[in-house]
This record gives C-alpha cells, sequence and structure tokens, in this order.
C-alpha cells in the first residue's frame, strides 16, 4: 500500500505551479510600448476563477484517486478546505495546525489508516466474490477444472503442436474481470504478443498447454494462480481473471527442434 504524505505533496505541487507561473512585472518586460497597468487589470474574471476552480478539483480529485480513497463526503472535504484556507499564520508552523487540533502527522496516520482498512475491505470482498463466482461457473457444461482449480474452456483444440514451458508463444488474448471489465487486450488488427511461458502468470503456464497451435481457449483463473495478495494494474488484490486467448504460435526452445 503507499504511504500518503498529503501535506508535503500538496505542498511541492504548489510551488511547482507557483514557480512556473509568469509574473505580470516580467510579462511587461518582455512587450514594447506597453500601456500602464493597475491592479485592477490583473483581477481574474469570473470566468477564469471558475475554470481554476474545476482544475483545481480534477487536481485534487487525481490525487483521492490514485490512493484510492474511495468515494468520500465532498461536503466535508470542501468544508476542510476551507477552514485550512481562511487559517490564520505560517502554514509550515505548528501552530498554525493547532486550529485543526491536528498536526500533520496525525493527518498522514488518520489517511493511512483508511487506506488500510479501505485496502483490507477490497481484498476481502474480491476474494470472496471470485470464489462464489468460480464456484458456479465449475458447474457449467464444457468447463474442466484441474486439481490447481485452474477452469477452462476449449474453443478450438488447434494442432497437435503443443507448448512446453521453455517454448516462445506468441498469442492473440482479451483479459476481463469477473464483471466483465476489460483490464487488458491485444490490440485490434496488432501482431500477436510474444512470451516465453515459464515467464507468465501460473494459470497461463499450465492452461495454454492444453490447446495446441492455432488453438482458442478461454481461461478462468483463481486469484492463486494470478497475481494473488498483491493485484496488479486495473487488478485488485485476490481477483479471479477470466482470458480469451487464441494461440497463434508455438516458437519450440532450440533443444526441442534439435
Amino acid at each position: 500500500m503507499k504511504k500518503v504524505y498529503l501535506i508535503a505533496a500538496l505542498a511541492m505541487g504548489l510551488t511547482a505551479v507557483a514557480c512556473n507561473s509568469q509574473t505580470a512585472a516580467d510579462a511587461d518586460a518582455e512587450g514594447v510600448d506597453k500601456k500602464v497597468m493597475t491592479a485592477k487589470d490583473y483581477v481574474p474574471s469570473k470566468a477564469e476563477v471558475d475554470s481554476v476552480s474545476y482544475l483545481m478539483g480534477i487536481n485534487f480529485g487525481s490525487f483521492l484517486k490514485s490512493y484510492n480513497f474511495g468515494e468520500l463526503n465532498y461536503n466535508e472535504v470542501l468544508k476542510g478546505m476551507k477552514a485550512y484556507v481562511n487559517a490564520k499564520g505560517d502554514g509550515n508552523s505548528e501552530e498554525f495546525f493547532k486550529q485543526f487540533k491536528y498536526s500533520p502527522e496525525s493527518i498522514n496516520n488518520a489517511f493511512n489508516a483508511y487506506l488500510e482498512k479501505r485496502n483490507n475491505y477490497e481484498s476481502l470482498l474480491a476474494k470472496e466474490e471470485s470464489e462464489k463466482f468460480l464456484a458456479a461457473n465449475a458447474k457449467k457444461d464444457g468447463v474442466n477444472v484441474t486439481e490447481s482449480g485452474l477452469q477452462y474452456e476449449v474453443v478450438e483444440q488447434g494442432s497437435e503442436v503443443v507448448p512446453t514451458l521453455s517454448d516462445t508463444l506468441f498469442v492473440r488474448y482479451k483479459g476481463t474481470l469477473i464483471d466483465g471489465t476489460v483490464f487488458d487486450q491485444t490490440a485490434e488488427g496488432a501482431d500477436p504478443v510474444s512470451f516465453v511461458l515459464k515467464d507468465v502468470i501460473k494459470g497461463w503456464q499450465e492452461g495454454l498447454q492444453f490447446v495446441g497451435e492455432g488453438g482458442k481457449i478461454k481461461l478462468y483463473i483463481p486469484s492463486d494462480l494470478a497475481y494473488g495478495e498483491r493485484g496488479n494494474h486495473g487488478i485488485k488484490p485476490n481477483s479471479a481473471l477470466i482470458f480469451d486467448v487464441e494461440l497463434v504460435r508455438v516458437g519450440k526452445a532450440a533443444e526441442e527442434e534439435k
């Protein structure tokens, strides 16, 4: 789980924006025969304020999403933002944070405890839902179940050229979660992707040996044969996965070809 250091992160982000901003004096210095500007000329319009406000929301939303805070009470989020903006004093001092009865350390600790609880919830929920799905799927016609718990359906058997773990496979595939969400797939019209079979997840290592070159197979992979408790990009921990795979070609290992 990523640790949150919110105060430092937001401060760095705002500093970066400030450092990249061009001052009015700099802008004036670049021009020739500029009219004399007054403070009123630099008051942002309502449209500018609205636009920047929305963009600030997107920026903060990106932070919330990247750390997986989930659905929050946005009325309280706004309340906290206003409290911070309207607080008096130096934002880097201990006295400043006494206005909120929280220190930066206690805020970060609260965030991390909350995120740990959320991640545990999502992990256990994914495990329960995956087990329920696989139990029901195993009873369907055409679905085979191996000792490891892998489930598969042979769509097309293919040739007698069956891969081994040391072979290089060329495949097209689509990976989905049990709710149908596509998390990865071969781009339409693209060449097959290649890999040595022993280098991929266990569910593929076992499952792709059930078809030959030119074959197609549907794999239902328990989480312990996929990404397990760690998950992966777009895949929550303990998630069962579904793959539709076309085994386009099998590149036999050199020692097998001799």
